[in-house]
Formats: structure tokens, C-alpha cells, sequence
């Protein structure tokens, strides 16, 4: 293993206040990995070949879930390991992030399944109905028994991403908009490649993988929190996003078909959400999306190194859940690279 000495803030200070990181791309991973580069003390700057803020990033397409303990019972342990500080991480940057935890629910037919989803995670408590009717009352009657996981939380990605760009600006990091990176690669002392799947030109081992959502309004339901509906088809999850808006998603697919959501998928989820409550029947539909999520072979993230590129990609369906760790790790990455670059400078001056 190799390990990394974490220089003192003086040293820090002088070394990396000079060194120029551009990162490439302006979805999470990327906005991400500017704010810890620059909270470092590098002079950041972040490109994007779009026209503006989420113009082709599946940042904007996503859930906005920060549930690690739900995800584990459906991915590795990596994901609750990464994932758990994020909350944290959100909280302290993104005023909207709503820590309410996160509910998980099945329809009485599929009720075997909670305590299967119980036996692969923790961090949970069990509710009877009258523990469902007192978090959500809209559910009153509608199910059993539950999963409440108290220690999640959500965020609207639409409004999250904007609040990095606006941190971004206070500590002085441009976002320039309509660069490509070919245009800027010679300018940096150090890349940090956030493209997700635009990377395969470098990276051949990401695939897409396909996720559909709807955006409903209704007037008729209200949830403080989302839901996860264990459905025998989809496990469907929705999001409330304040205003009577829910996001409904949890489509995935293994295709890489780009091209706006199927007839199939939105079908299912609007019955998936009609069995969580009807009342989702008279909803109005806002919007439907699709998009590809970047994804390596094990569906988990990674920070690779080649010369003075450092890749964060692979980010899957985690995006906001994970994109804070893998740009923790891409910058601890730097500070190491800076540390190598210094030495090797003051080893030239001395052999001088």
C-alpha cells in the first residue's frame, strides 16, 4: 500500500498555492472535485463542453438519494462505506439537504421481501402501521409494516448543483462553459477528468447503463421523505421535491440506447407509483427523462491515475452519494502528485 504524507497547512500553502488544476466536466463529480481541489489550495477552474449548467450531465437526471444503508442491501459494501460521511459532507455545503431518513414499504402480497431487505443492511427500524401513519400520514392504512432508516437523507440535484457552482464562485473558481478539453489539456499542472462516459476515449471498460424517470405533480399526496416501494418488478423509489413535485425513478437498464424514456418503463413506474398511493393517478406528469450513467464492470467508483490525469468515473447510480468521496480521494490523489512535482523540481535545482 502506498501511503500518502498529508502535509502541514504552512507547507501545504506554499507548494500547492501554485500549482493549476483544470477539472473537466461540470456534473457532480467534477463540481465536486473543484470545491475539495480548491478547499486544498489549488487554483481550480472547472471546463465544461456544454452550454451550461447540467446541459448533458445524468447529475441532473438523478434521484438525489444519500441513502447508503437502502443501497447496501442492493450493491456492495463499498457503497455504505463511501457513502455514509456524504451526508455529512451534503449537510455542511448544501443548506436544502433534508436529513428526514428514508422509508421503505411493500405492498401486502410482496411483504416477505422487507425482511429480506432488512437481512442484507442495518442502521434501520422496524414500523408497524401506526409507526408509518405518524411519519407519513398520507400512507395511513396503505401498508403493514416498514423499514425506517433515520439517519438518511435527500436533495433536489436541480437546486444542489447550482449551490456548488455558487461555492465554487465565492472561493474564486470559474466554470467556463462551451470548452473542450483538448482546447485547455496543455494549460494545467494537473487534470482531473470527470466526463463519465464522454471518458471512454481513455477509460474502455465504462459502459451506460440506462435509467428512466417521471416527474409528477400532485396536489393530493404529500411525503416529507422518500419511498421505496419493493415492487416485484421495479424496486420503484419517490422523491418529494417540496411543492406537491415527486421525482419517480429506479429504472435500470443494461443498454446503452440513447433517446427519451420507453412506453414500457414509464408505464411501470406510474403503476409502481399508483400502488404506493393512488392518488398518483390524478398527478400531473411534468417530465419524462432518460439518460446513461456512467458504470464500470463492478459498478463501483474509481480514481485512476496517468501521468497528471487523474479519471474520477464509474459513479453508476450513486452519483450524489458517492461523486463527494471519489472527489475526496481525486484530491488527496493531487496533494500527493503536487508533493512528487516539488520534489522533483527542488532535486533539478539542487543537481543545478
Amino acid at each position: 500500500m502506498n501511503l500518502i504524507r498529508v502535509m502541514p497547512a504552512k507547507e501545504r500553502e506554499q507548494r500547492v498555492g501554485r500549482s493549476r488544476a483544470i477539472v473537466v466536466g461540470a456534473g457532480i463529480a467534477g463540481l465536486a472535485a473543484a470545491l475539495e481541489l480548491a478547499e486544498r489550495g489549488f487554483a481550480a477552474e472547472v471546463i465544461e463542453r456544454g452550454s451550461a449548467l447540467g446541459d448533458g450531465a445524468c447529475s441532473w437526471m438523478a434521484g438525489g438519494m444519500l441513502a447508503p444503508w437502502c443501497e447496501r442491501a442492493m450493491t456492495d459494501e463499498a457503497v455504505l462505506t463511501l457513502g455514509a460521511p456524504t451526508i455529512d459532507w451534503w449537510v455542511r455545503r448544501f443548506p436544502g439537504t433534508v436529513r428526514n431518513g428514508s422509508l421503505v414499504v411493500a405492498p401486502a402480497r410482496d411483504a416477505a421481501e422487507l425482511p429480506r431487505f432488512a437481512g442484507r443492511t442495518s442502521h434501520y427500524e422496524w414500523l408497524d402501521e401506526a409507526g408509518i401513519g405518524a411519519l407519513e400520514p398520507d400512507l395511513v392504512g396503505r401498508f403493514r409494516r416498514a423499514l425506517f432508516f433515520p439517519q438518511e437523507a435527500h436533495l433536489d440535484p436541480r437546486r444542489a448543483l447550482p449551490a456548488l457552482a455558487d461555492l465554487l464562485k465565492r472561493r474564486a473558481v470559474p466554470i467556463r462553459f462551451g470548452v473542450d478539453l483538448q482546447a485547455v489539456a496543455a494549460q494545467a499542472d494537473l487534470l482531473v477528468d470527470c466526463r463519465g462516459l464522454a471518458a471512454r476515449d481513455v477509460l474502455p471498460d465504462l459502459r451506460g447503463v440506462r435509467g428512466e424517470m417521471v416527474v409528477l405533480r400532485s396536489r393530493e399526496v404529500s411525503l416529507s421523505r422518500p419511498v421505496r416501494l419493493l415492487h416485484p418488478r421495479i424496486p420503484l423509489y419517490v422523491v418529494p421535491r417540496g411543492e406537491g413535485v415527486f421525482m419517480v425513478g429506479a429504472t435500470t437498464i443494461e443498454s446503452e440506447t440513447r433517446g427519451g424514456a420507453s412506453v414500457r418503463s414509464t408505464v411501470e413506474l406510474l403503476n409502481a407509483a399508483y400502488a404506493l398511493h393512488p392518488a398518483f393517478g390524478e398527478a400531473e406528469i411534468l417530465e419524462l427523462g432518460a439518460d446513461l450513467r456512467p458504470a464500470f464492470p463492478d459498478n463501483l467508483p474509481a480514481v485512476r491515475r496517468a501521468s497528471r490525469t487523474l479519471y474520477v468515473n464509474g459513479l453508476y447510480r450513486h452519483g450524489f452519494l458517492l461523486g463527494p468521496a471519489m472527489a475526496r480521494q481525486a484530491a488527496e490523489m493531487a496533494l500527493a502528485m503536487d508533493q512528487e512535482r516539488s520534489d522533483a523540481d527542488l532535486r533539478e535545482r539542487r543537481s543545478a
